[in-house]
């Protein structure tokens, strides 16, 4: 499937912002790629950005959205943007850091598993996956693979590939940025589920009662 012009512009567009933060807030690019580990993020990252232009995601609103929810993606791209420049920051000062070079390639570990798990439930649900709160024309419940256990899996992938993109470089700031994303993700699964209860009523609330987990298996 060929990407969109639009999904492309975008994609490259916040990448590029997102990688520009980091080697600014490291001190340049000498400094940022000294580090294995951050070339390997950075590749990481490159390949994600490529691989998520040939998904079926998109910002579309569909037959129906809850436009109230959409203070979610401005303050997801804050929180991003400061994301992607304290944790590189903090690395150069040396403040709050986490112990051991060794640290920054388990984060990279968990920045690749996390952008995995972020990316596959797009894949799954094409067109259904959109960015805003909205049930899309011919919209019908994904119930199969990890969904049977977690209602959100790429809410998780997020926070998983955010926490692991704030150790690589060793930041304890960063990860407490990371649990910040906490709050409007739940805002936006409460309203996501609200939708999806009035869409689809009795089915949404079996599934619902079959499926112990909405975000983090365990603990919500």
């Amino acid at each position: 499937m060929k990407p969109s012009p639009q999904l492309a512009l975008a994609t490259t567009v916040s990448t590029l912002a997102y990688l520009g933060l980091a080697i600014l807030g490291k001190g340049g690019f000498e400094a940022f790629f000294s580090q294995p580990a951050l070339i390997a993020l950075t590749i990481a990252l490159v390949v994600m950005a490529c691989v998520s232009l040939f998904s079926r995601g998109h910002l579309g609103a569909g037959v129906r959205e809850d436009r109230a929810n959409r203070w979610v993606i401005p303050a997801l791209g804050v929180l991003g943007f400061l994301l992607a420049f304290i944790p590189a920051y903090t690395d150069r000062r040396g403040w709050w850091m986490l112990d051991g070079d060794g640290i920054r390639w388990f984060g990279v570990a968990l920045f690749v598993a996390g952008g995995a798990l972020r990316l596959w439930p797009v894949f799954v649900l094409g067109r259904r996956f959109s960015g805003l709160v909205a049930i899309q024309p011919g919209h019908t419940l994904q119930t199969t693979g990890v969904y049977r256990i977690i209602r959100h899996p790429s809410y998780l992938g997020l926070l998983v590939s955010t926490a692991g993109w704030a150790i690589a470089f060793r930041s304890t700031i960063g990860v407490l940025l990371t649990a910040l994303l906490i709050i409007p993700l739940v805002a936006r699964i409460r309203s996501e589920e609200a939708m999806l209860q009035s869409q689809f009523g009795a089915e949404y609330d079996a599934y619902r009662a079959r499926t112990a987990w909405r975000l983090f298996p365990g603990l919500y």
